[in-house]
């Protein structure tokens, strides 16, 4: 399980910043050369999810969501400077539980 927080923690951070790199050449007005280190880190993060130990794919897709939506409000406050409010913390909370309810969920095999 350690491995799989790892592995979704890159991939979000990969992720988060290479999205970012598009918000600073299309929302910033900064120069296109962002998107050579955005697109990397895209594939970093398409390579990083990968890794992740789950059975299935969409499986892990649905509680990478959680990961991400915690790494995106660490990203607001340490690189953007804006602290997260308790709405937010609120949220990251119950999308961080339903992760985790996916992803440690007993199944039932038919």
């Amino acid at each position: 399980m350690l491995t799989s927080l790892v592995w979704y923690g890159l991939a979000a951070l990969a992720e988060i910043a290479g999205r970012f790199a598009f918000w600073v050449w299309l929302r910033l007005g900064r120069s296109a050369l962002w998107l050579v280190p955005g697109l990397l880190a895209l594939v970093l993060f398409a390579c990083a999810l990968t890794r992740v130990d789950a059975g299935f794919a969409g499986r892990a897709y649905a509680a990478y969501g959680g990961v991400y939506i915690v790494a995106s409000l660490g990203w607001l406050w340490l690189v953007e400077g804006v602290r997260p409010d308790r709405f937010d913390l609120g949220g990251a909370a119950l999308c961080l539980g339903g992760a985790g309810i996916i992803l440690l969920g007993r199944r039932v095999v038919a």
